[in-house]
């Protein structure tokens, strides 16, 4: 639901594009990447991150998909795919979950609450969502990192949005725009063309690999901060 690029140290402008060695792709994992980042600090072995459209709060983003617009359009759609991934998998996860007890969960936080949270080994729900939530862990991240979402996303409300946390870290960039919805974006009266996220990521991209120096400077990271 949300795009990653992971920028690991040497690579130059030709790698981004012909070298999966040295940088990934990630889909659906922008909230698992914050998190990465700010626990690792200055051992990441990352030089750069950037994430679009990431739910900052998985509370509040868990609350906007029960409203009734959003639970008919994505809710019920997304935790009918959770139960035919369960389903997949049941061989496995039956001997360490109640299967058919999480199958009847109706939205998106009851399979959280039968089935995620208890899987990664938390007591309640609510302490799962507040620990996957990376908006209060930026200060403790220490690469640049480039973060683009939409007042208009239904996946990450706009009082999710960690703007009084951002501005004091020169390091983490926070791009807003009034619309874009999730991970969309478009522009023109036909956006068939290069979008505005396709844009902005070839920018940053650029930016980190051909100017390492003055990112890393603009940003206040030393450079014994980035060694391994």
């Amino acid at each position: 639901m949300c795009f990653t690029l992971l920028a690991r140290p040497h690579a130059t402008v030709t790698d981004v594009w012909s070298s999966t060695t040295e940088v990934l792709e990630g889909r659906s994992c922008c909230m698992v990447l914050l998190n990465y980042l700010a626990h690792k600090r200055t051992e990441s072995g990352l030089v750069a991150g950037i994430t679009i459209s990431v739910p900052w709060d998985a509370l509040k983003f868990s609350s906007s998909m029960e409203e009734p617009l959003n639970w008919l359009l994505f809710n019920r759609h997304i935790t009918k795919s959770l139960h035919q991934i369960l389903n997949r998998h049941r061989k496995i996860l039956e001997k360490v979950v109640d299967v058919d007890y999480v199958l009847k969960a109706r939205s998106i936080r009851e399979f959280d609450e039968r089935f995620t949270s208890l899987m990664f080994g938390y007591n309640s729900c609510m302490d799962y969502y507040r620990d996957a939530s990376p908006g209060k862990k930026l200060p403790n991240t220490r690469v640049p990192i480039l973060c683009l979402n939409a007042a208009d996303d239904p996946f990450s409300p706009q009082s999710a949005f960690p703007v009084s946390i951002v501005q004091d870290l020169p390091n983490v960039a926070l791009v807003l725009t009034a619309h874009g919805g999730h991970i969309a974006f478009l522009q023109g009266f036909f956006p068939l063309g290069e979008n505005y996220m396709e844009r902005l990521f070839g920018q940053f991209v650029h930016a980190v690999f051909e100017h390492p120096k003055e990112i890393k400077r603009a940003c206040g990271i030393k450079e014994e901060q980035m060694k391994d």
